[in-house]
């Protein structure tokens, strides 16, 4: 990545992006919504305790720690050094979660859906509540957000190479940005991208006639 011209900008930073991609068994782990937040909790906020994600999440702490065990368990979080034996830290084991699209179908095909869908409550749910403070936001913040929405006319193959650029991009700014879960510069904040991209719904056929091009 090219330094910015700008002489105020700060410089490149270079760091590996930890990524998980989880198998079947570990994807179905993850599937729920209070899993899913919890692991997004920990990312952006650094390591917590059962306790204090009961309490961010409105849930009692024996259920809690339940969703942490089964993230635990399949890798996707681990202990942290704490200041006490006592109350047991986690973190998040890495930053982001890639899941690769089923080629066909069965389990991991449907684990697939189930996971695209629980991954995209997360989302509108995050959206929305970035709607209701959007008019709260200084200027300069209000200018860095969007809510694009293009239609494109593309092949599949076109369409997967330019989802792949736009996911190099924003990876390529990850990359060259401090890692999330510990203390940013004063004016630097967790900013969420979303990708959504997809064909037209109801403009690809569907069933047994829709599975060849």
């Amino acid at each position: 990545m090219k330094t910015p011209a700008d002489p105020d900008a700060r410089p490149a930073i270079s760091r590996n992006v930890s990524r998980v991609v989880p198998d079947v068994t570990a994807l179905k782990a993850l599937a729920h919504p209070v899993r899913l937040r919890m692991l997004g909790m920990l990312r952006i906020d650094g390591p917590a305790t059962a306790t204090e994600l009961a309490v961010r999440l409105g849930l009692n702490s024996g259920a809690t720690s339940y969703h942490l065990r089964q993230l635990a368990q399949y890798g996707f979080i681990e202990d942290a050094p704490g200041p006490s034996r006592r109350d047991r830290r986690w973190r998040a084991s890495h930053e982001i979660t890639s899941v690769p699209a089923a080629e066909s179908e069965g389990e991991a095909f449907d684990m697939d859906v189930a996971f695209t869908q629980a991954a995209l409550s997360l989302q509108v749910s995050l959206m929305q509540k970035a709607v209701e403070e959007y008019a709260e936001l200084p200027l300069a913040w209000r200018r860095a957000s969007a809510a694009n929405d293009i239609v494109i006319p593309l092949t599949p193959a076109q369409a997967e190479a330019l989802t792949g650029r736009l996911n190099d991009i924003v990876m390529e700014a990850m990359a060259a940005a401090p890692p999330l879960g510990k203390p940013l510069p004063a004016d630097m904040v967790p900013f969420s991208v979303m990708l959504h991209a997809f064909p037209y719904p109801g403009r690809v056929p569907h069933g047994e006639d829709g599975n060849e091009p």
